[in-house]
């Protein structure tokens, strides 16, 4: 396959084409970069526009993974420099590709195989088909790193049933293809052996590009049956627990049950920062009322202030750069973030689709 990192192209017959986009760092697990963004949105825009086009598929290389997520390491080195405008234009460009994504006039195809976070799910969780595999695993683990569930997580997460979109932006743990089912993030379940047969098929058979319906039925016809969600188990005491505006009485409800797998969730949390901790959980409320646009819009004010915070560089250094796992939060107790701070986090008002 070829170096490039992310590759472009059309399939099938002169009058009825599919546009395939293959994410192609497996390496780096298909991490995204700004580059990558803006040959999507590109190629994305062209293809609306190219009537021998019918649909769009997204896939990465490898097995492990779809996306794990943006360059953050770049990010990290780009941001300790101070270049805070370059980080920030990274986002402004991925949140825009989400918008793109959403608002596509053409079917667009995830090929989820393999972990799918962060900016992963940003590229696939909006498109209008979402298809998982036995491979698949779903995360928003930015409170890991001092950050918070963005590229439209702000909007897809409290749409998620009995608070479990709250339980994943605040505790970043892992999903797979049967909890995303029952949370709404995926569509299909699909076996990883049967993607290439999905794409022939995809290919091969004709329809138009306002012919939803056709590219429904073939994926039903690959779909098979998913195991009962592991979350969907716990459904009752994560409805109650996390139902609460506050951090501190969220963490009070788990301390309640007083269960070995509360007692897990506390201790998942107490590890997060706990400034991302308390803005996200105030981000995920509002987004329960505002559409994508704004939500993205809400998100890339927040970027304006993480970028300048110690939080980010310190959790990445600590997960990704120095490896230790053991990053010193500024503040470092949730009884340290007061509302006024959360509060000023939502004020900047940076237009999401300024050139």
């Amino acid at each position: 396959m070829k170096n490039e990192p992310i590759l472009f192209d059309l399939l099938g017959e002169e009058n009825g084409m599919v546009g395939l986009i293959t994410l192609n760092r497996p390496q780096a697990l298909n991490a995204l970069t700004q580059e990558m963004c803006h040959l999507i949105e590109k190629n994305l825009h062209t293809w609306e526009n190219d009537p021998r086009v019918k649909a769009v598929i997204i896939k990465g290389t490898g097995e492990k993974a779809f996306c794990a997520g943006g360059d953050i390491r770049h990010l990290y080195d780009v941001g300790r420099q101070g270049h805070y405008e370059e980080v920030l234009s990274f986002f402004r460009d991925e949140y825009r590709l989400n918008l793109q994504i959403a608002n596509y006039t053409k079917p667009y195809i995830s090929l989820m195989d393999g972990i799918t976070m962060g900016g992963g799910a940003g590229l696939s969780i909006h498109g209008h088909f979402r298809v998982g595999t036995e491979r698949l695993t779903i995360a928003m683990p930015e409170t890991t790193i001092g950050f918070f569930p963005d590229i439209g997580a702000t909007w897809f997460l409290p749409r998620c049933p009995d608070e479990m979109g709250t339980y994943l932006g605040l505790t970043g743990v892992k999903a797979d293809a049967a909890d995303g089912l029952y949370l709404g993030l995926i569509d299909y379940f699909v076996r990883s052996s049967e993607l290439d047969c999905i794409i022939d098929t995809l290919v091969s058979t004709p329809f138009s590009h306002t012919d939803f319906e056709t590219v429904r039925t073939i994926l039903d016809r690959f779909t098979i049956l998913a195991e009962p969600s592991t979350l969907e188990t716990h459904q009752e005491t994560i409805s109650s627990c996390f139902a609460s505006d506050t951090i501190e009485t969220i963490i009070l409800a788990l301390k309640k049950c007083d269960t070995p797998w509360h007692e897990k969730i506390i201790a998942t949390l107490k590890q997060k920062s706990p400034l991302s901790l308390k803005v996200t959980l105030a981000a995920l409320r509002r987004g329960i009322s505002q559409n994508l646009a704004t939500c993205l819009q809400m998100e890339l004010s927040l970027c304006e202030h993480f970028i300048h915070d110690p939080d980010l560089y310190e959790g990445i250094r600590a997960l990704i750069v120095d490896k230790d796992k053991n990053p010193q939060w500024q503040p470092a107790s949730l009884d340290k973030v007061s509302k006024e701070k959360v509060e000023s986090y939502f004020h900047l008002n940076r237009p999401l689709l300024e050139q």
